[in-house]
């Protein structure tokens, strides 16, 4: 069963993606926006894809705030973590917004919150998913 990383600090929307992610997709899933946290755990080896959250507002890395972005182009520079697929979750749904966010952060792809389409997100995280097997 494939492990999905979810980076996410709003409750509501970290419920919303694990429901949709666990019962629609069948993933085992799990929730942390604690930045130590998140690197150990896509350090572990143990994550296949990870939903990034492009706003993050508690999340800190050795003491300094890291956004999604911040986050994403860290996994991408390091050669242990460059491999797995990041999707890049967002409100930030402006025309434009999604070339520029993947092209500022080196993410695979990027979805708009909220998540109505919950078939259609299972479709692109399978995708990316499969891309990294």
């Amino acid at each position: 069963m494939k492990h999905i990383l979810v980076v996410e600090d709003d409750t509501i929307n970290a419920v919303v993606f694990r429901r949709i992610l666990e019962r629609r997709g069948g993933y085992r899933v799990t929730v942390s926006d604690a930045g130590p946290e998140v690197l150990e755990l896509v350090r572990s080896g143990g994550v296949d894809l990870v939903v990034m959250d492009v706003s993050l507002a508690r999340t800190e890395v050795e003491g300094k705030a890291m956004s999604g972005v911040d986050l994403c182009r860290l996994f991408k520079a390091d050669p242990r973590t460059a491999a797995i697929p990041v999707l890049l979750a967002t409100a930030h749904a402006m025309r434009g917004d999604a070339e520029r966010l993947i092209k500022e952060s080196g993410a695979d792809g990027y979805v708009a919150k909220p998540i109505v389409d919950h078939a259609g997100f299972v479709k692109i995280v399978d995708d990316l998913a499969r891309k990294a097997a």
